[in-house]
This record gives structure tokens, sequence and C-alpha cells, in this order.
């Protein structure tokens, strides 16, 4: 008898086939004497910096998102800092240096976690460094992909971003981890490779090799065992799936209702693959890609030249650019003061712009700079805006550089609390799901243990959206949803039936979302809507929505 096991669902597909485990990562052996500190501490330099270099290496040979997760990787493993902590405990604390890399790794994670956000998410990234460097100083090999010779569900505690990057779908069927969250790294690169996945599923610990497995992302869902007429329903529901989402151009209603489908940047990186992808634009530039892991802010010169690229790219389009998003959980040297107590509540967004302005003046003047001629429809907008009076601020430094089109991100409850006077101080808004849901509901989102209350379909969420389009409706002024939500293709609809004019998720995503769309009449939207937001949770929305739909 088949039983199923729950976790986050990321994704829609579905995928059957053998269960095969990635090795676990390498045991500490017993402490041993040290005879000779500094060569020891010599062999955990070198260590660590051909972990680096390895990494570096995998990241020269992927693209995308995953050049970018391994390339900050590297730089985690290269960092001058982490090398001297631990040759330090090697020398003050007479440890060997396979205890010393794993207990200065031990140190920098809890700092990780501490921080929340942005750097929580990063936790997992350490824990492959340490493997890593354990594997080298032990002689050991590296635990890495398995490969039984025909195609498997891949199940680990945690993919490791060089793992993950270096996944080959045709044998890859899904992903099922223990750990991670909806926004971690595993979540992101499987929705960059189109994977069905389930992460935060704890109870995938007691899967073995070879064990039959039925992945369902959009049901969170693993079965076990699965009966025969299971799986055939589950390979019809895939083929629909699939054909559905050979539709092109603009998003619409079946009644011809526009609603924009965009694309997310994460990075350069990203920037040919998300090009090429038949969108009408980006929803969301993320610039801080430009300033991490530097000790001193992009020049004019070096910000416009990248700008300039991704403006060509996407010539006759609109690029909605977000400006720099850090502070607080994604710390930088030269504009953060020092640890906050309250990270994910601290300076972080336009808030920094009190602190360090001449970086938002400099950032929107490249942006003026490299938008002129480029063929592009540009516009701004601000990450963690809390008045009325800031987002109107940030329009009035926009259009002083020659930036038109200003807009403000909802992703804190009083801007959705008070989105028609956030709607009548600048042109558009855009709801960023990821954190609206963090600060509606008082839940970390890189914590799995409540990804519950992290649902997108919870209704509260769904009521602060729907409050949001009200008032840009009411004004004329255009919203939509950059966050993970737009990524869904049934919360897609729902969506918009509350009313949000474009939706912006990862290019893999986009084909799913416009056939949702396109099934549906924009009066069915709405009443869809309508139930999903007077249910009492996530799961009764969801359960209702799909039922009504058949």
């Amino acid at each position: 008898m088949s039983r199923a096991l729950s976790g986050i669902g990321v994704g829609s597909g579905t995928a059957c086939g053998p269960v095969a485990r990635m090795a676990p990562p390498p045991t500490l052996p017993a402490a041993r004497a040290v005879a000779d500190a500094p060569a020891e501490a010599r062999a955990l330099r070198e260590a660590l910096a051909a972990v680096a270099a390895e990494l570096s290496e995998h990241a020269a040979a992927a693209d995308g998102t995953a050049a970018d997760v391994l390339s900050a990787q590297a730089m985690m493993a290269a960092d001058p800092a982490l090398a001297d902590m631990a040759a330090a405990l090697i020398s003050d604390n007479a440890l060997d240096a396979p205890h010393a890399v794993d207990r200065a790794l031990a140190d920098f994670r809890s700092g990780l976690l501490a921080a929340g956000g942005y750097f929580a998410e990063r936790a997992a990234d350490l824990d492959d460094v340490r493997d890593r460097a354990l594997c080298r100083l032990l002689g050991r090999p590296r635990p890495g992909l398995p490969d039984p010779g025909h195609p498997y569900v891949l199940v680990a505690e945690e993919l490791a971003p060089a793992d993950t990057a270096r996944l080959d779908p045709a044998q890859v069927l899904a992903l099922v981890t223990e750990r991670g969250g909806p926004t971690g790294h595993t979540a992101i690169l499987a929705k960059a490779l189109g994977l069905p996945a389930v992460v935060g599923c704890t109870a995938a610990a007691t899967l073995t090799d070879g064990q039959t497995v039925l992945v369902d992302a959009a049901e969170a869902a693993v079965e076990i065992d699965p009966d025969p007429a299971a799986v055939q329903r589950a390979r019809d529901r895939e083929r629909r799936r699939r054909a559905r989402a050979q539709g092109a151009g603009p998003g619409r209603t079946s009644d011809g209702h526009p609603v924009a489908l965009l694309v997310n940047l994460g990075g350069l990186a990203e920037l040919e693959s998300a090009a090429a992808a038949d969108s009408e634009g980006v929803g969301l530039f993320r610039t801080e890609c430009l300033f991490l892991d530097r000790t001193e802010a992009p020049a004019l010169d070096e910000q416009q030249d990248s700008y300039r690229r991704v403006f060509t790219a996407f010539a006759g389009r609109r690029v909605i650019v977000r400006t720099l998003d850090a502070g607080a959980d994604k710390p930088l040297p030269f504009v953060t003061s020092g640890p906050e107590e309250n990270p994910a509540l601290g300076v972080r967004g336009l808030r920094t712009a009190a602190r360090a302005p001449e970086l938002l003046e400099t950032q929107l003047a490249a942006i003026a700079a490299a938008a002129a001629g480029s063929g592009a429809q540009v516009r701004v907008m601000a990450p963690m805006v809390s008045l009325p009076g800031e987002a109107a601020w940030f329009a009035e430094r926009a259009r002083a550089h020659g930036l038109p089109l200003a807009g403000a991100m909802v992703e804190v409850p009083a801007a959705a609390l008070r989105a028609e006077r956030f709607a009548a101080a600048c042109d558009f808004l855009s709801i960023g799901t990821n954190d609206l849901a963090q600060y509606t509901f008082a839940a970390d989102r890189a914590l799995g243990a409540l990804a519950e209350l992290l649902d997108p379909w919870q209704p509260a969420l769904l009521q602060l959206v729907a409050a949001t389009a009200r008032a840009g409706a009411a004004l004329g002024k255009p919203v939509g949803v950059c966050g993970e939500a737009a990524a869904d293709p049934e919360l897609a609809v729902i969506l918009a039936g509350l009313g949000m004019t474009s939706l912006s998720a990862a290019p893999a995503c986009l084909p799913e979302v416009r056939a949702a769309l396109a099934a549906l009449p924009m009066a069915h939207c709405r009443e869809l809507a309508a139930l999903a937001l007077d249910a009492p949770d996530a799961a009764t929305a969801r359960a209702r929505v799909r039922e009504h739909l058949g």
C-alpha cells in the first residue's frame, strides 16, 4: 500500500522513478595530536584554496543562475577570514586541520543563520565547502551525484550548489530534499532546470535506494510505491501539462484581457537565457548582483556598462530595474555600520539611501545613461518602501536623473494597507510576495519549519495583494507581482483575478503560466480569486480552486 510524504513543492510537474540517494557527507575522525602547527595550517589553507579553485571551475562551466550561485560559493571558500580563523584554531587550540576547518565553518554558518534572510539561505553552501575541504584533508573522494545507470529521482538531505548545477535533466527526473525552503538554492535551480521538486521533506530520510516514488510538485507530495493507476494518472497530467505549455506570445486570458508576462533577472550570467525567453521584458532586475562580495561600490562607468548590456538585450521590451536592495541581511562594508539585532527589520533597501545617498544617486545616473538610446523601456523601482513619502521622494530622485517612470516595491503590510497613497506617489507598484509573506506572518522565509505560513496561497497575503490591486486600478497605475507566487500557474490565475497587470517569474515557468491564463476568461479568474480569498487557510484555498477547475 502506498503512502505519501509531504514537503514544499517547487514547480508544478510530476515524475515517477526509482530513488537514488546522495552519499552522506564525510564524518570527522577522532582528533589527533598536532606535531607541526605551521605545516598543519599550510595544509588547511591549500585545501580551502583547492576547493575555491574547483568551485570557480564549475562556475565557469555553468551558466545562468547556476554560475552565479557557484561563483558566490567559491568566494566563500576563498575568504581569507575563514582561513585565518581556522589557522588560529590550529595554533591557539592545537586542533588538527580537519577539526579546525570544521569548527571555523560551523562558526561562520552560525553567523549566517543569525543574520537571517539572504545569508541564512546560503548556510547550506558553507556545508558543501566544509565537505569538500574535509575530503581533501582526509584523502577521501568527494561524494557526488549518484550514477545508477538509469534515470532516477534524486534524494538528499540537502543539495550543494555544485551538485545541483551539474544535474542532467535527462537522468534526474525529480528532486527530493530533507531540508531547504522555497527560496533556497535547490528550489531556485530546480525551477531554472524545469525539474519537479519537493524540498523541506523531513521524512525523505526514510527513503532508500531503488524505492519507486511519485513526485508531485503541485501537491508538494512524494508518494512511495504508488499503484499503477496513480502513476498513469500522473503521466497523463504531465502530458497535458506539457501540451498546454506550447503556446507563445503575450500573456492573455481566453477573452483577451492582457496580463504581461515578464522574467526575473538575478545577474548578468542569466542574461542570455532570460533575453531568449518568450517574455514581454524584465519584471525584476536584481541589481545587487553588481554590489555583493565587494569592498567598495562599483563605479558609475562599470554600472553603466552592465546595465546597458541588459537594456540592449531587451531592446523594444520593458525592463524594471530594482535599485540596490542591500543592508541588514545583505550587509555591504561600504554602506552598513555593523551587526543589527533584527536584520530582517533593519536598514535595507531604500533605507540605505539615508546612510549612503551617493550610492542611490550614482546608480540612478548609471541607469539613466545606460537607458539612453538602448531601445528598452526602462523603469526603476525602490525596495523596502514603508511610507508614501518615501515612494514620492524616490520618484522625484529618479525623474531628476531623467528616468520618467518610477515605482515602489510592496513588501511590507504598511505599503499594501496604504496602497492608494503609494500609487498616487509614483507610477507603478510591484509586489514582492516573498518578503510580504515574511512580514505579514512574522515568519523567517529561510526557515523551512514555517513553510506553511509562507505559502503564497495564504488568504491574508492574497487580501493584501487584492488591496494593492484595487488602489492601482482606482488611479490607473499598473500593479504587478515579481515574487515566487507568480511562478505558480494556478495561483497566476488567482493573481490575474485579483487585478494584477503583470506577472514576473523565472523564464522556465512562463509557458505554464501563459497556458493557465489562456484557458480561462477574466470573469472566471475573478470568481476563483473570490473563492481563494474566502478560504480559512492556504490548503483550503488551493483545494477549492482545484475542485472548481476540475
